[in-house]
């Protein structure tokens, strides 16, 4: 089903996500039924909302790379997306519900629902999705539908080929054994040997000719041997075996390259950047706007109360505005809750705050370490300086420094910054590591999705809020 038919396999995917979603919402209707007071609106009313439902269940599965082959998709991620997508779709019919509660219908649509609706599609679809893997590795492990394969080529390219492989069965892959110059025939990489030279290709290909059991070759040569690469492909062209070329260049971008083509021209891009994305952008740029005027509302009392502690503790303004680099390296100011006594600008830029600084207040003290003070960021996402979820900002002086010290720090100003990140919520904030900062605010710019997002927003409540190094 794989070999050839992934997008047969991937309608398969949305048709059985779709009966899934269905017989999830017909079974919380069932349960809510059953109690005759729980239900105060029609069944038709209940089931026409599914037209709605579906649609949007399916998106937001799209978005969460749900439909990506088997091979790019993780069970992890696979269950990762699953929950990712459900709780988006709880937040969003919750969002709803509170907004339309002055419409008769939704102020009477029963909440229980919602909440079976939300268990029980995590549920069958987690089975669902898991059925069909497993149904494909039965089927690889007998033998039916499985791709012999021949690689070309000993590097870490193939290496992490064979891993992968491994590790993944259901991907139907047999890997007959390697081409190489540089080992020997007989050396063995997990079971899998060496079993002849490149310039033996010609051989295996005149063979297979005969026997017609070769479904694959897969090119995983060292960067020493890409002299040999246009021979290599003009030879398996001319033998009608479908060919795949693994680049052997991890060691050179250590990154998720993205591959786009231009009028022809096929162009790696070194750095994969869902954020660049129109339809990513947007939707990122909307759970912003909408989260900023929410935290505005939400917090003003806190704000209101905090305004006022900061003004009696010591002479100065409330607010706080530093200069910081955002996206695209441009320049804007940042807003804070005054946390210590005025000072001159140039001596405010010298250092960092360090452990029990004279400069900070008591109550500045207190808000830095619940990180109160950074609430007026809010404004800031509104505005479009910064977004809920990204890298945090840095002054210009210590870009300046880093630039210059840290490999691929200026990779973060490609997105906008956060008001807290994947680094803050792993616990890099304030003095730690700016190396090990770096490695999660790429690692974030790489794998951007809308649940992981939602993700970090959820971890901010439980451990992002309270800094134990703000001083």
């Amino acid at each position: 089903m794989i070999k050839e038919y992934q997008k047969q396999l991937n309608r398969l995917h949305v048709v059985l996500d779709a009966l899934a979603i269905i017989i999830a919402y017909s079974l919380a209707y069932l349960i809510i039924a059953s109690r005759k007071d729980a239900i105060a609106l029609p069944a038709r009313f209940y089931f026409s909302v599914l037209v709605i439902i579906v649609p949007a269940a399916l998106i937001l599965n799209w978005m969460n790379g749900m439909y990506a082959p088997k091979r790019s998709l993780s069970k992890r991620r696979e269950l990762g997306g699953i929950f990712t997508s459900n709780t988006i779709l709880l937040l969003l019919f919750t969002l709803v519900l509170f907004l339309g509660s002055k419409n008769q219908y939704i102020y009477n649509f029963s909440r229980s629902l919602i909440i079976y609706f939300y268990v029980f599609t995590m549920v069958l679809e987690t089975i669902e999705r898991a059925a069909i893997r497993l149904a494909l590795r039965d089927i690889r492990k007998k033998g039916y539908n499985s791709k012999e394969v021949l690689l070309v080529g000993y590097s870490r390219a193939a290496e992490g080929f064979i891993d992968r492989c491994r590790m993944n069965p259901e991907w139907g892959y047999r890997i007959r054994g390697i081409l190489d110059d540089r080992r020997k025939a007989g050396y063995e990489y997990k079971k899998i040997p060496v079993i002849g030279s490149i310039g033996s290709l010609s051989n295996q290909l005149e063979e297979n000719k005969i026997e017609n059991t070769l479904d694959e070759i897969v090119i995983t040569l060292s960067l020493q041997d890409y002299d040999y690469l246009e021979d290599i492909v003009n030879e398996c062209e001319k033998s009608g075996v479908h060919t795949k070329f693994v680049p052997d260049y991890n060691n050179i971008i250590p990154t998720i390259p993205q591959i786009e083509d231009v009028q022809g021209l096929p162009v790696i891009n070194i750095r994969r950047l869902p954020l660049s994305e129109g339809v990513n952008a947007f939707f990122k740029r909307s759970v912003d706007i909408f989260g900023s005027l929410f935290g505005l509302v939400i917090f003003s009392p806190v704000m209101l109360i905090t305004m006022i502690a900061v003004k009696c503790s010591s002479p100065g303004p409330v607010f706080y505005k530093q200069e910081r680099v955002g996206r695209h390296g441009k320049s804007f100011n940042m807003y804070k809750f005054r946390s210590m006594v005025v000072q001159e600008e140039d001596d405010e830029k010298k250092e960092w705050t360090t452990r029990n600084d004279p400069r900070v207040t008591g109550v500045g003290r207190f808000i830095r370490k619940t990180s109160i003070d950074e609430m007026p960021q809010f404004w800031n996402i509104l505005k479009g300086d910064m977004s809920l979820v990204g890298p945090r900002p840095e002054r210009p002086q210590f870009v300046e420094k880093f630039k210059e010290e840290i490999p691929h720090y200026m990779i973060k100003h490609q997105v906008r910054p956060g008001l807290t990140g994947w680094a803050q919520v792993n616990g890099y904030r304030g003095d730690t590591s700016i190396e090990a900062r770096i490695e999660h605010d790429l690692y974030y710019i790489e794998n951007w999705t809308a649940g992981f997002d939602f993700k970090i927003m959820f971890l901010t409540i439980f451990k992002g809020f309270i800094n134990k190094n703000a001083y």
